[in-house]
């Protein structure tokens, strides 16, 4: 059975939200929890994706903060910043992605898990970012 990509970016969004409260653990463990529990399809693309925002982190928090105007990275609550961190990465690093996609499927995942002001910041911070690329980069 195929899983959907939106379906693949929200078990992603889960576990990246999760591995915020769990920083000591190795992701392995997060992973095995992932698989023990079966709530959500867990599979390569979404283990793929949890793995490139752990491994760029740094560099996907200095580019939130950068397009943050209102918020520093530490009050940023851990729920936006889940969905921040793998919008950006989408747009940053995979190329198979285009930023509009990578923005608005963040968009979607923010409606399901915050408020509408958190949907408001998420959208605004993503929107400088793509403005701040080249048309080629898009």
């Amino acid at each position: 059975m195929s899983v959907k990509r939106r379906d693949i970016r929200e078990a992603a969004f889960l576990l990246i939200y999760e591995r915020s409260f769990r920083q000591d653990e190795p992701l392995e463990t997060i992973f095995e929890n992932a698989r023990e529990v079966d709530e959500f399809p867990f599979n390569d693309e979404v283990e793929a994706l949890v793995r490139g925002v752990d491994e760029k982190q740094h560099e996907i928090d200095e580019l939130i903060s950068r397009f943050s105007n209102k918020r520093v990275i530490s009050r940023i609550p851990r729920v936006n910043l889940s969905v921040l961190r793998l919008a950006i990465y989408e747009a940053a690093y995979v190329e198979s992605v285009p930023v509009n996609v990578a923005i608005s499927e963040a968009v979607a995942i923010a409606d399901m898990y915050t408020f509408d002001p958190d949907v408001s910041f998420i959208n605004g911070v993503l929107g400088s970012y793509s403005k701040s690329l080249s048309a080629e980069q898009k």
